[in-house]
């Protein structure tokens, strides 16, 4: 499995639109065959500060998702909404659901 952890600081008076072109990406994201898990966090400490947690079953997976029409129309939309560039931060499970 190939995870990938993306944090994303958006400008405080782009919180709503972020949020709604998220989830709109989120939910075709999780009808993709490859795609496990696609969860969006937003902090506690500072709503301005988000976690997008992919979930895929092979790093093909993620890179074929990153060609996708929705995956491409959400990267534009919210490009100038970031307070700065987003931070993804990618990982191979070693324990993941009901663990090996």
């Amino acid at each position: 499995m190939y995870v990938v952890a993306v944090t994303v600081f958006v400008k405080p008076d782009c919180l709503q639109p972020f949020i709604q072109a998220t989830l709109e990406n989120a939910r075709h994201t999780r009808k993709e065959a490859g795609n496990l898990r696609f969860d969006v966090l937003q902090g506690q400490d500072d709503p301005a500060r988000f976690l997008l947690y992919e979930a895929y079953r092979s790093q093909d997976d993620f890179t074929a998702h990153q060609q996708t029409r929705h995956y491409l129309a959400w990267k534009q939309t919210v490009a100038d909404w970031m307070a700065q560039p987003r931070v993804g931060i990618k990982h191979h499970s070693l324990f993941f659901g009901e663990g090996p």
